[in-house]
């Protein structure tokens, strides 16, 4: 199975952004961790990162044409865009929603609302960067460890 792992905006600049939040892996060390921990499930991970809204959104139309399933962290996109919602009611194969840090307990209020959600079959949120492997896991079909 084919797995998107589709990052937004400024979690390219992992490692250096906010590391107190977001730690200390680069997006760069994600990906790698991502493609090893996708093997080990028998699954196929292409891992992506963009700071512009179009850009992800054609990701995601891509995802929906192909039929394959898709791990977002749409970043501040989730709690505002009507275009990433839109785009993710069109997939078919499973949607993990993922975030790095917990967005529930941020104390930013507009964090507390996501468009992506609907559409997700399951979040994780609040794992650091092993929130990936569990979404992984998640779409494997199994339970995270």
């Amino acid at each position: 199975m084919k797995v998107l792992v589709l990052n937004g905006p400024n979690l390219g600049r992992l490692g250096r952004r906010q590391p107190e939040i977001y730690g200390s892996t680069t997006h760069a060390e994600l990906a790698d961790l991502c493609v090893g921990w996708g093997r080990d499930l028998g699954l196929d991970v292409e891992v992506r990162q963009t700071n512009h809204e179009g850009v992800m959104i054609d990701w995601l139309n891509g995802a929906a044409d192909d039929g394959d399933a898709v791990v977002l962290n749409a970043a501040a996109w989730t709690h505002y865009s009507y275009a990433i919602f839109d785009a993710c009611a069109q997939l078919t194969a499973p949607l993990v929603e993922v975030h790095i840090s917990d967005p529930h307990q941020r104390p930013e209020e507009f964090r507390h609302t996501s468009v992506v959600t609907p559409y997700a079959v399951e979040v994780v949120a609040g794992h650091g960067i092993d929130g990936y492997r569990r979404a992984l896991a998640i779409v494997a079909g199994g339970t995270p460890a």
